[in-house]
């Protein structure tokens, strides 16, 4: 089940909330909250629920240990025991078949050099990715960290644990929710109808930018990255065509995933949570780091409070522990090398940009903004072709039968610098029957919250508009959102992925 559908819209939402407020009792809701959860993780794949519940009680007991025997080498032993396990189970759910394949490459080849006939010792990893799992490990293991680094109290009750990991809010595509975030809110709410009234206002703006643009754009991707593909790495495309592909697809991923949180962050008001930001106008950066600073927030303050600092952050082996970072960013996103490329395509230009720091700043705003805006589309093609083989899923439903062994993605970024191929007369069409579309893309991009702070007069007078227009507003986005999805035969999320 997934926010942006009628089910979860006007079944699952409305019945949660409703059992949810029955009572004012604390043990009452986090029981019903608990129950909800558990029931939407396991709408699609119930199977995952017991590794859900596994990972859930083993740190739920680990933080006990840790709290018991803090100050002793034991609450170090068990500390490490989460880390291991956690990161074992992200390992052979995620990343086994990746594992398999490498070894298996490696013993072929030296099979071919030697003449030996040695096989991979395991067999091929079969199962399906867990949804979610790399958000929910990282929850826990910040939590164990956090109780043994003496930040938050270790959690007593194992209902209360469960519902800090299970919470349908955040649990299938985020943001990571900390337990010190939460922590007061799940024994002690306090919610108001303008907390609610918030959150739903920031759910409908969630679902409308994921129906009303991502989904818009992903039909746009399809028919540019998808449909264009004829075997042996070549595309029909000009590189006009292939670079609006490429933007199409970073306002796809952009406005699925923002949107995606938007919702995240309004269901959790309406329940009573406060969730940090996730994204903060990512497309309006300066720069690289910038980008990252803006861009699924949680996951970079994990990796900085977690990884970074712990090697040593700035102060020793500054740009050793950048690569690093970015080498785990990338292995997060997916069991590909190309997400291991993309995540040292990014950490070797977060070192130039340390390294130039003085001439990045001295250099005019349009340029940095250019320069950054190319560098995070160009990147979107080591992200979409998740394959550096022919396998990738995007293509089982594309028009050709003659298999090639590389990945489309290099003849796609051989189409972006240098194609013969004529511009079609159907692309210009496309360009203004979406012309609306483009503009509304770009209104919801520019930062107006950075431009106008909170003295300005424009933006008084829009906050007191919006005031006492929010419920039409807010209907507004619901039923364009609703009669597209009554509609719909594409409804992708490509957060679910990971």
């Amino acid at each position: 089940m997934v926010f942006s559908s009628l089910t979860f819209i006007y079944v699952f939402l409305p019945l949660s909330l409703l059992f949810h407020y029955l009572s004012k009792n604390t043990l009452y809701r986090n029981l019903t909250l608990t129950i909800f959860s558990l029931v939407f993780y396991a709408w699609g794949e119930p199977m995952w629920i017991i590794l859900l519940l596994i990972s859930s009680f083993y740190d739920y007991f680990n933080g006990i240990l840790v709290e018991r025997f803090l100050g002793t080498w034991k609450a170090k032993l068990f500390l490490i025991l989460s880390v291991v396990g956690n990161l074992g189970i992200l390992l052979a759910y995620k990343y086994g078949g990746f594992i398999w394949e490498n070894i298996d490459g490696m013993l072929q080849n030296f099979n071919v050099l030697f003449n030996t006939s040695m096989e991979t010792p395991f067999a091929k990893p079969t199962n399906t990715l867990p949804i979610g799992i790399s958000f929910y490990t990282f929850q826990t293991i910040s939590y164990v960290v956090d109780v043994y680094r003496g930040q938050v109290k270790a959690q007593r009750n194992p209902l209360n644990f469960l519902m800090f990991v299970s919470l349908f809010h955040q649990l299938v595509a985020g943001p990571i929710v900390r337990y010190a975030t939460i922590a007061e809110q799940i024994e002690n709410r306090k919610v108001n109808w303008e907390m609610i009234s918030s959150g739903v206002g920031r759910f409908c703006f969630g679902l409308f930018k994921k129906v009303v643009v991502a989904n818009i754009a992903s039909e746009l991707v399809d028919k540019y990255m998808i449909y264009t593909y004829h075997g042996d790495g070549n595309f029909d495309l000009s590189s006009y065509e292939a670079w609006f592909g490429i933007i199409m697809f970073s306002v796809q991923i952009y406005f699925d995933f923002s949107g995606y949180s938007d919702m995240a962050i309004g269901l959790g008001k309406m329940f009573g949570f406060t969730y940090d930001e996730n994204f903060k106008h990512p497309y309006a950066a300066q720069s690289v780091g910038d980008f990252y600073r803006r861009w699924h927030i949680s996951l970079g303050t994990f990796l900085r409070d977690y990884v970074y600092f712990p090697l040593g952050g700035g102060r020793k082996n500054r740009y050793r522990n950048i690569l690093i970072v970015w080498l785990l960013t990338g292995f997060w996103h997916g069991a590909s090398w190309n997400f291991v490329f993309w995540g040292l395509y990014f950490g070797c230009f977060m070192i130039i940009e340390k390294l130039l720091e003085n001439v990045l700043k001295k250099t005019p705003r349009i340029i940095r903004h250019a320069y950054t805006l190319f560098l995070i589309v160009f990147s979107r093609a080591l992200f979409y072709f998740d394959s550096l083989y022919l396998s990738n899923k995007h293509f089982e439903n594309a028009d050709f039968k003659n298999e090639s062994e590389w990945s489309p993605m290099f003849g796609y970024i051989a189409n972006l610098f240098n194609s013969s191929t004529p511009v079609n007369p159907a692309f210009m069409a496309d360009l203004v029957m979406h012309l609306y579309f483009f503009i509304l893309v770009l209104i919801l991009c520019i930062p107006w919250d950075e431009i106008f702070t909170e003295e300005h007069k424009v933006r008084i007078q829009t906050e007191r508009i919006y005031f006492y227009t929010k419920p039409i507003v807010n209907f507004a986005m619901l039923a364009i959102a609703t009669t597209l999805l009554i509609n719909a035969t594409h409804n992708p999320f490509i957060y679910f992925r990971f």
